[in-house]
């Protein structure tokens, strides 16, 4: 079969064995692959990637060294099955699959590791239990893309966000958009996008952010504190302090302290937006403790592989909450799919070309500074090479 390999940074079109399912395996035809902002960065620092996975305990993601067949976002049609399996949906049923294979009693990551081949290939194996049918109606196209949405809809989960409350998406890439379509699909009113790309904030407004912004010259701060009065200077916020004080207890026997307590219950008190840092680039996180609205919560969803720093001191004079968010749960993907089945979330928009397993290489290259490209899918039938 044909697949693309990467071996020092450098990816090629190979020949490979067709791949034989193991126990509990489903061998699948790959219909279609989404290359990822995670497969750029394992490109380049599979090694410092691969320290730190180490370090968490996890000891065979992609080094430099190895030749890996890499994707992680597929879908594909069932070919056979290994010994074990179920066998629960006849061959030719389109499935997705969380992307991870145990050989054995060690779980591996598909498309991250070479004990796991990926997706850029005309078959790959995935594990029977991970795997999901494709619900009636949804496209190859839109199938693919379940697990990169899933990782926005985690990413959301995780940031707890209200109806009512402002998000800010700073950074309007592949993730950074799939997060803005996660936010209106979970009903947030007020979304506020901004990133330095031109193209990459007409894709943003595309996917249903109320407000977009160019940094250089307008500021999402302002923006999101002109939709709600966030707090920005400490002296305002000790003016809060003084005035609820001062208006409690002009009335007689009223129990402020407990007053107090119920409106923070009842989400009364000030607190700030909600952010989502989709960029991963080494400041990222020190701009947004520095600017952003007192209380804000920070979600970090980009995937910064150099060191960082911020000041700590800033962090806890705002109040600021930080989260950092990896991946998604098997509920969340299967969620996630049925999300794009029912209309919920329509992550068309993300799509910008589709290429054939010769045009990987290339369309790495491009990816690397694409202004207007945001998922580019890969079809393994296609003769398609160019962005």
């Amino acid at each position: 079969m044909k697949a693309v390999a990467c071996h020092n940074g450098e990816l090629s079109l190979v020949d490979l064995p067709t791949p034989t399912p193991g126990h509990g395996q489903v061998l699948i035809r790959v219909i279609r692959a989404g290359i990822c902002g995670s497969d750029l960065h394992a490109r380049t620092h599979g090694d410092a990637s691969a320290d730190v996975a180490d370090e968490v305990g996890y000891d065979a993601f992609m080094r430099s060294s190895q030749s890996v067949v890499m994707g992680h976002e597929f879908t594909g049609d069932v070919v056979s099955y290994g010994p074990g399996c179920r066998r629960r949906w006849t061959p030719g049923t389109s499935v997705v699959a969380v992307p991870m294979i145990k050989h054995g009693d060690d779980a591996h990551l598909t498309g991250l590791s070479a004990h796991a081949p990926g997706a850029y290939a005309d078959l790959m194996l995935v594990a029977e239990d991970l795997t999901m049918p494709v619900p009636d109606g949804v496209s190859a196209d839109l199938a693919a893309l379940t697990e990169p949405m899933a990782v926005a809809h985690h990413a959301v989960r995780r940031g707890e966000v209200g109806r009512r409350d402002v998000a800010v998406v700073i950074g309007c890439g592949p993730i950074g958009l799939a997060v803005i379509l996660m936010l209106k699909a979970a009903g947030v009113r007020s979304v506020v996008a901004s990133d330095l790309s031109a193209g990459r904030r007409d894709l943003a407004r595309r996917c249903g952010a109320d407000i977009v912004v160019d940094p250089t010259t307008d500021s999402p701060w302002e923006a999101c504190t002109q939709r709600r009065g966030y707090l920005t200077d400490a002296s305002d916020l000790f003016d809060t302090a003084f005035s609820a004080m001062h208006d409690l207890q002009r009335i007689p026997g009223l129990p402020w302290a407990r007053v107090m307590r119920a409106a923070e219950r009842v989400g009364a008190t000030p607190q700030g937006p909600v952010v989502f840092e989709c960029v991963g680039v080494p400041g990222i996180i020190e701009d947004i403790v520095s600017h952003a609205p007192f209380r804000s919560r920070v979600v970090v969803v980009g995937v910064c592989m150099q060191p960082d720093s911020f000041r700590p001191a800033m962090a806890i004079n705002k109040e600021i909450d930080l989260r950092f968010v990896f991946a998604y749960d098997p509920g969340e993907f299967r969620d996630t799919l049925h999300m794009i089945a029912d209309g919920k979330v329509d992550p068309g928009p993300l799509i910008t070309a589709t290429i054939g397993l010769g045009g990987v290489s290339a369309a790495f290259d491009a990816l690397g500074t694409a202004e207007h490209h945001a998922k580019v899918l890969i079809d393994p039938t296609s003769d398609v090479v160019d962005l």
